[in-house]
């Protein structure tokens, strides 16, 4: 069983600014892994193409993920995430040949072998997959923290799957929705156990622009929690437009801290995005409404193919925009979204230091 670690966290981001890690696909590119690379032996047969398929590195390529989460925790990172942003059935099953209506494991015989890792048998692939991408991180943590003196987090990422339960899918029937909230409910629950098997030491529900599938991850955190007799902090992150909204859901940020308050988050904050300066307004809200700490882990500014991230904004730039939100005490805890590479991080973490994090007010102030 994990320890919970809430009360720790609270105290590091009380007493300093904490470091997010960047972004995992930006840095995976730097490998230039092909599609067979990214198959391996294993998945060589798939039907479907997989080199977009980020999370399945985490079986197939494991030192590959193992040495980017290496990287960003030398470049100054607290927390990192595992690579499990999809880790879901319903994410999977875009890659994977199997019905997205399943809230059970992807159990392909041609591709799953059943094994046992850590006295624990793994029953299905995307267990497999959340299992193995906790334990990449597990490891990272613990290496750097033995090395440094400094302990370290694991993060297992919650995202925000490819289907909604808000928006309609078609004009003439709008009732309809390709998933009811219990499968997606039922989703997320059979990868939350499998990030705490795994080793995770905090779970994050991030990139959320549907508010009712977040609702559904973390009734799924809570169930969970209840089912295992233990709790660990919980770290919420939406995705804002230009107007303030979580995207499809088109709630406001206030009304978001609202929906999401009574799970008494260890963080919650804004990530992803349209970039730092655009972030920014809603930010500044967020830490004016919410009673505890705040996140902020942007976009290095918008795409742009002919960057060398392939988005406009360089490790310095990223390092200013930090030193603006430090400084304004909008934040607690920040890091990098997408364009995000561990030099990116390392000016994040530099420009953060020393300065104090944002004091959480107390309730009825």
């Amino acid at each position: 069983m994990q320890p919970d670690f809430t009360a720790e966290l609270n105290t590091l981001l009380s007493e300093r600014i904490g470091i997010l890690d960047g972004a995992m696909g930006t840095t995976i590119r730097e490998y230039e892994l092909s599609e067979e690379d990214t198959r391996g032996e294993r998945f060589k047969s798939n039907e479907e193409d997989l080199k977009n398929n980020g999370d399945i590195l985490s079986i197939t390529k494991p030192d590959v993920i193992e040495d980017i989460h290496r990287r960003f925790l030398q470049a100054g990172s607290d927390i990192v995430e595992t690579n499990s942003f999809s880790g879901t059935n319903l994410a999977q099953s875009e890659f994977f040949v199997e019905d997205p209506r399943k809230t059970g494991g992807i159990k392909d015989p041609e591709f799953f072998q059943t094994k046992v890792i850590d006295n624990k048998e793994l029953t299905d692939l995307v267990y497999e997959l959340n299992y193995e991408s906790a334990r990449l991180t597990r490891k990272a943590c613990d290496d750097i923290a033995t090395d440094t003196g400094i302990k370290r987090y694991s993060a297992g990422a919650i995202g925000p799957l490819t289907v909604s339960l808000t928006n309609v899918v078609d004009p003439n029937d709008t009732s309809f929705r390709p998933v009811t909230f219990d499968q997606v409910k039922g989703d997320y629950i059979h990868q939350i156990n499998a990030l705490i098997d795994g080793g995770v030491d905090i779970l994050m529900v991030e990139t959320i622009f549907d508010a009712l599938n977040a609702k559904a991850a973390l009734v799924a955190c809570q169930e969970v929690f209840e089912q295992r007799g233990q709790k660990l902090p919980l770290i919420i992150s939406a995705a804002v437009g230009r107007g303030g909204e979580t995207m499809i859901s088109a709630q406001k940020i206030e009304a978001f801290w609202n929906a999401t308050r009574h799970v008494d988050p260890l963080a919650i904050g804004l990530n992803c995005s349209l970039g730092p300066d655009l972030m920014r307004p809603f930010v500044e809200e967020i830490s004016q409404k919410a009673h505890t700490h705040i996140s902020a882990y942007p976009n290095a500014g918008l795409p742009n193919p002919l960057a060398p991230t392939g988005f406009d904004l360089e490790p310095q730039h990223m390092g200013d925009y930090t030193k603006d939100f430090a400084e304004n005490g909008f934040v607690n805890l920040i890091g990098g979204c997408c364009g995000n590479t561990p030099d990116h991080v390392k000016a994040i973490a530099e420009a953060a230091k020393g300065i104090a994090p944002r004091q959480v007010p107390t309730l009825g102030s």
